[in-house]
């Protein structure tokens, strides 16, 4: 390996301070959510200011809906996520220890459960707003990919959910008895994939970038163009870098070493894998049924 690299010395707290014997410090993972929701809030009330990137040179809503909107979204990101990860990844764990659903402070969050959280809370608002809903959804898809990339981001920075060993010309030394454990495959340190920067650059720089192409050339005008890209590029994008992923924990046997939640005969799939087969499917059916409005 030509270029195994040390995981820097970056501490997975922002800062901290004690106060009345309290421990209380701002996370790089909360200031991730922070970053991607703030974001998106600014992007859509610009989108929303555009009239002429819409059909018939009318934004859906009025800009300073936003503020409620961006209400309804964190309460679908928090409550999905976690409850898709309670449902998706640990559901025995939880059944038993029903009272540690609560504790999102451990950690725990799903992003196909945050999605569908988002999904609900989007529908609830074009409801009660009388807002268009295809419309709604592809100025969420449209910058779902800022939250994506800071996420990732500070899973990197947090030294969790890193990738599979590799003896391929790069990869990351990450700290921990779990990141070190590689039995059998590499002498010394294990370097592994840093796949939440694989993820970062695919799911959040590069299909970022594509959908601004999309809009910026008149994509906004066709209702569900937006969401199919992106339910596609995600949905594509997710399941390629799970290959190199580490599975989950509790998916992991001494007879299932790569962690495949089904396997069929030689072959297998992660449930991340799994999960996202149906936004690769749902994204082309948006994709095809996309027409000028």
């Amino acid at each position: 390996m030509q270029a195994a690299i040390p995981f820097p010395d970056i501490s997975s707290e922002v800062f901290s301070v004690e106060l009345f014997g309290a421990h209380l410090a701002l996370r790089w993972y909360a200031l991730a959510y922070l970053a991607g929701l703030v974001g998106g809030f600014l992007v859509i009330r610009r989108l929303m200011r555009r009239a002429a990137l819409w059909p018939g040179n009318l934004a859906p809503m009025a800009p300073e809906r936003a503020d409620d909107l961006l209400t309804a979204i964190i309460l679908g990101v928090i409550l999905g996520g976690r409850l898709g990860f309670v449902l998706f990844y640990q559901p025995l764990y939880y059944l038993a220890h029903p009272l540690d659903i609560v504790k999102v402070w451990e950690g725990g969050m799903s992003f196909h459960g945050g999605f569908l959280g988002v999904l609900v809370a989007g529908l609830w608002f074009t409801r009660r707003n009388g807002v268009p809903a295809m419309q709604l959804s592809d100025a969420m898809a449209f910058v779902a990919p800022i939250g994506l990339f800071f996420g990732r981001i500070a899973n990197f920075v947090n030294a969790e959910l890193w990738g599979r060993p590799t003896d391929l010309p790069w990869g990351v030394i990450f700290p921990g008895t779990d990141a070190q454990d590689c039995p059998g495959v590499l002498p010394g340190l294990c370097a592994r994939h840093p796949s939440q920067l694989y993820e970062a650059g695919l799911e959040g720089l590069a299909l970022g970038l594509l959908l601004w192409f999309l809009v910026r050339t008149g994509a906004l005008k066709r209702p569900g163009l937006v969401t199919g890209v992106f339910l596609l590029g995600y949905g594509a994008a997710r399941f390629a870098v799970e290959f190199a992923r580490q599975a989950d924990a509790q998916f992991i046997s001494p007879g299932n070493p790569l962690g495949h939640a089904l396997q069929l005969g030689g072959f297998g799939l992660s449930m991340g894998q799994i999960l996202s087969l149906p936004m690769v499917l749902a994204g082309l059916w948006f994709i095809t049924r996309a027409r000028p409005a």
